[in-house]
């Protein structure tokens, strides 16, 4: 069975990929690249399928195993672009479309490992958050010392041009954040206090290192 949220059908079993560090948001854009067999066998699996993968991280990255205890709250993506190599790895990208709670893991499937989610909760992931009322002027600031300190080039034409929505989610998927940052900014109840969250952490990055944040000002 499946489960019909504002319009759009969500499965009611879900495979899960397990990654530390790695944050999936709705609408948010991840590409991957697939080629353990228990990966690739899910991937053809969801291709057969809904088209859904759910993105979720390890509570402890430095567990060691098959298949470490994960948080219960993950994305579920939409494979959106496809494409197999010559040495046989799938190169997938995911949209993000729905937060998700596990409320059961089920047996293993072909090596890959599946849950029973509960979507209810995050029924507003479904629509398009365009015009949040957080502090982009603050959230830009913080982020020129960020990328400073961490030498990341940016296209500021670019970043200062996107709605809040996109900026906001682009930033946190892409900046290499701590694990346990990017579930807190995956499991922010809304935009705005994402974009809190986010200013705050890239604020706090400046503080650590202030001869980095002031050479960003100038």
């Amino acid at each position: 069975m499946s489960e019909r949220t504002g319009g759009t059908i969500l499965p009611s079993i879900l495979p899960i990929f397990p990654m530390a560090g790695v944050l999936l948001l709705p609408r948010g854009r991840l590409p991957l690249n697939i080629f353990e067999p228990r990966y690739l066998a899910m991937t053809r699996d969801a291709l057969a399928g809904e088209r859904l993968i759910g993105m979720v991280q390890p509570t402890d990255p430095r567990v060691v195993g098959d298949n470490p205890p994960v948080y219960p709250t993950g994305c579920a993506g939409r494979i959106t672009s496809f494409s197999e190599t010559d040495d046989g790895r799938y190169l997938i990208t995911l949209t993000g479309i729905s937060r998700f709670r596990i409320r059961e893991e089920l047996p293993l499937l072909q090596g890959y490992r599946r849950v029973i989610p509960e979507w209810h909760e995050f029924a507003r992931d479904l629509e398009s958050e365009d015009q949040p009322g957080f502090d982009r002027d603050r959230l830009l600031r913080g982020l020129r010392s960020y990328f400073q300190h961490h030498k990341i080039e940016a296209d500021w034409d670019a970043i200062t041009s996107v709605s809040g929505e996109r900026l906001v989610t682009s930033i946190a998927m892409i900046c290499p954040f701590e694990p346990n940052e990017k579930q807190a900014l995956l499991e922010a109840p809304d935009l705005d206090e994402r974009a809190r969250l986010l200013t705050a952490i890239v604020e706090m990055a400046a503080l650590n290192h202030p001869n980095e944040s002031a050479t960003a000002r100038h």
